[in-house]
């Protein structure tokens, strides 16, 4: 489980100010849970997912992981391998020269067996659709392909918690499907297997993403505003709309069809 315990965090600001960020945020994830988290721009969500695998300190309170908290630098090794980080610019963390060396890199690094790691770049590649690019250099990818190569770099290592940072902002509408389509299945078939479930924590500027998830998590004044399920937050229309966020259009249909008919007056 991850658990989030009251924690604070800040950065430094113009003119030698102090901007808070995050301010007595508590939050639990249970595995296996799909989440999505949304915000207003500055809200904290990127710092929020940072916290979640100790790339970032709270200044105040704790984040731990399956018992393990970030604050303690002897624990970052085993918490990094449980929480896999996809994040929104794919070039930020592709590091290898060819497709097949960056889905290896990881594994390598952990000592995992050659004739098992070997296997394993396989199954990523084909599960991926990455296998014609094997022996190329990332940098000829498209935005689409490099971010599957990211997820499957970073799925490669089995991790039981995967945050995404915006996977999809930078990409096109198809490969932002193609992109949701892969988490979905993946969080799908390890629940639905003997392998230990796959927890999904989705960062996301788009309604539309968050609709699938269990429980959909919204930021605001440097904590949570909303925490529930997708429906029962995105028919909070007016409160949402309040902090700057626009619910899928469907909600805002239903949301403006409601307040003619009051107004109308005519019974539904």
């Amino acid at each position: 489980m991850i658990h989030i315990d009251n924690i604070s965090l800040s950065y430094p600001g113009e003119n030698g100010s102090i901007r808070q960020v995050l301010q007595g945020l508590s939050l639990n994830i249970v595995e296996g849970e799909s989440v999505a988290i949304m915000g207003p721009n500055g809200s904290g969500k990127t710092t929020l997912a940072l916290c979640l695998n100790g790339l970032l300190t709270p200044a105040a309170g704790a984040v731990t992981i399956d018992g393990l908290t970030t604050g303690d630098a002897k624990n970052l090794g085993t918490i990094r391998r449980q929480v896999g980080m996809v994040f929104q610019n794919p070039d930020n963390q592709i590091v290898s020269a060819a497709v097949e060396r960056e889905i290896a890199f990881g594994l390598e690094n952990i000592g995992i067996p050659y004739e098992e790691m070997h296997a394993i770049v396989d199954e990523m590649l084909d599960k991926f659709d990455l296998g014609e690019y094997r022996h190329r250099s990332p940098h000829y990818l498209s935005g689409g392909e490099k971010q599957k190569l990211a997820l499957a770099a970073v799925l490669a290592m089995r991790p039981k918690y995967l945050v995404l940072d915006e996977p999809t902002s930078l990409l096109d509408p198809q490969s932002r499907n193609e992109i949701l389509d892969i988490i979905h299945q993946m969080h799908q078939e390890r629940n639905g297997s003997l392998q230990p479930a796959l927890t999904t924590i989705l960062i996301t500027q788009f309604p539309e993403e968050a609709l699938v998830a269990d429980r959909l998590v919204v930021l605001n004044n440097r904590g949570i505003a909303m925490d529930d399920t997708p429906h029962d937050v995105f028919v909070r229309t007016n409160e949402l709309q309040a902090i700057g966020l626009e619910p899928p259009i469907r909600y805002r249909v239903q949301a403006l069809l409601t307040k003619y008919l009051e107004k109308e007056n005519i019974a539904v």
